[in-house]
Formats: C-alpha cells, sequence, structure tokens
C-alpha cells in the first residue's frame, strides 16, 4: 500500500502533546525548533517605512512560508528585523537567514528603484545577522521583548514599528 501526499499538503504537520510544547512533524522527525533572529540594513540606513516595510513584511511572509517556516513574532524596525522563528531540521540557521535575507532584498530593490539608487551593489541588508535558539533565554522572553518595541499596529503578530514617514 503507498501514500501520496497532495502538492498541496505540507510535510511538516503540527502535533499538540496534551498542553506540553506544540511539536511539529515531519515522515521520520519530531521537532520544535525555534531561533531568534535579527539583521540590519546596510549602514542601518531607516528605510523601512511606509510601504517599504509593509512590502518587507509581506516578503518576509511569503519567502517563511514557502520553506515551512512559521513566524511565531516579528517586528519590522526602521532599520532592522526582529523574528522568531520554528522552521523544520532541514534548515540550517545561516541558511534561514541567507533565502530570507537575499530574496527580500532582490525582490525589494526590483520594486522601490529608490532603494535600487541607494544599494547600488545590490546588498540591501547588512552583512550579519543575530541567531539565537530559543532555550538559552525562554519564548515569553523574546515574546515579551519582541511585543515592547514601539508600534502602533498589530497584523497578526508580525508588525511595523517604524513610523511611516521620518
Amino acid at each position: 500500500m503507498t501514500f501520496r501526499r497532495s502538492a498541496l499538503s505540507s510535510p511538516f504537520r503540527a502535533h499538540d502533546n496534551e498542553g506540553m510544547a506544540e511539536y511539529r512533524q515531519s515522515a521520520h522527525a519530531v521537532f520544535d525548533l525555534k531561533y531568534h533572529l535579527i539583521w540590519c540594513t546596510k549602514y542601518r540606513y531607516k528605510i523601512l517605512r511606509g510601504r517599504v516595510a509593509e512590502r518587507a513584511r509581506d516578503l518576509i511572509r511569503q519567502i517563511c512560508e514557502a520553506r515551512e517556516v512559521v513566524i511565531v513574532r516579528g517586528s519590522v524596525s526602521a532599520d532592522h528585523i526582529h523574528l522568531l522563528l520554528a522552521a523544520p531540521p532541514v534548515l540550517s540557521p545561516a541558511k534561514l537567514a541567507q533565502y530570507i535575507k537575499g530574496r527580500s532584498s532582490r525582490h525589494l530593490q526590483a520594486e522601490f528603484p529608490e532603494l535600487r539608487k541607494r544599494y547600488w551593489g545590490q546588498h540591501m541588508w547588512a552583512r550579519g545577522y543575530f541567531c539565537a535558539t530559543v532555550g538559552a533565554v525562554d519564548e515569553a522572553t523574546i515574546k515579551a521583548y519582541i511585543e515592547s518595541q514601539k508600534w502602533d499596529e498589530d497584523d497578526q503578530g508580525f508588525k511595523i514599528t517604524a513610523p511611516a514617514e521620518p
């Protein structure tokens, strides 16, 4: 007997362990991997405002969804991005940062000519990033830290903290 997975079904299913952590599972693994990821714009330019910030948030959502990554919390500030992500074990934190930063940079520069002009070398994000697993600092502390960032609106736990205009 063979089982087929439809093209639209996710290989990672959520598994609730009766009040304990919500685990996800694939064909051969059960996991709960969460990463606190932060990166900055190149030169710390405050470019993530208004339409650019909204589009950055949407692109990050799309990139994460395509890789089966769940955004637990997120924040787009004027010059940096905070994310608390739940990722499958096939994605290393380095690859995760590479996918999100690379794709979002290319798309944002293609859609906003003012960014292409400012970042003429095609690098919109600073080279490095911060990543910590949830465990060294518990998830509640990270959520509270992200929630404490200033913002006006709430959009499914992923907010824009920068004002629309400088």
